[in-house]
């Protein structure tokens, strides 16, 4: 499959499933705090760690890189919608809840692809 191909199936896929989870997390816990863009955030780096490490220990799997990284792993997180989630708590004076927020989502988020590639290891190994 086309490299260029790859990513634009895999941005696709991604970016309907955000909008699922999202849309899902918005209607379970409500619209005071962005659960939906956290949660995409957190489990799209746990797989991006998870995927990866796979993909590069598998030479017939490489050539699928660019579908699952930048394509559906890059569609479904969003660093454009983190951005606006913070600033929305922001601008509604949850000052509090938008550090929490940033802090908490790149802390969890690193996190999260460090033990998705721990995990990935340990299953190849």
């Amino acid at each position: 499959m086309p490299f260029l191909f790859q990513i634009a199936l895999g941005g696709a896929l991604g970016a309907l499933a955000r909008v699922g989870v999202t849309t899902l997390l918005t209607r379970a816990l409500g619209t005071g705090f962005p659960w939906g863009t956290a949660t995409v955030n957190v489990l799209g780096s746990f797989l991006m760690g998870f995927a990866l490490v796979l993909v590069f220990r598998n030479e017939e799997m490489v050539r699928h890189a660019p579908l699952l990284g930048p394509g559906l792993l890059g569609g479904f997180t969003t660093f454009s919608a983190f951005a606006l989630d913070a600033l929305v708590l922001a601008e509604r004076g949850k000052f509090v809840a938008a550090g929490a927020y940033v802090l908490g989502s790149v802390a969890v988020s690193l996190v999260a692809v460090a033990l998705g590639a721990w995990v990935a290891k340990g299953l190849s190994a």
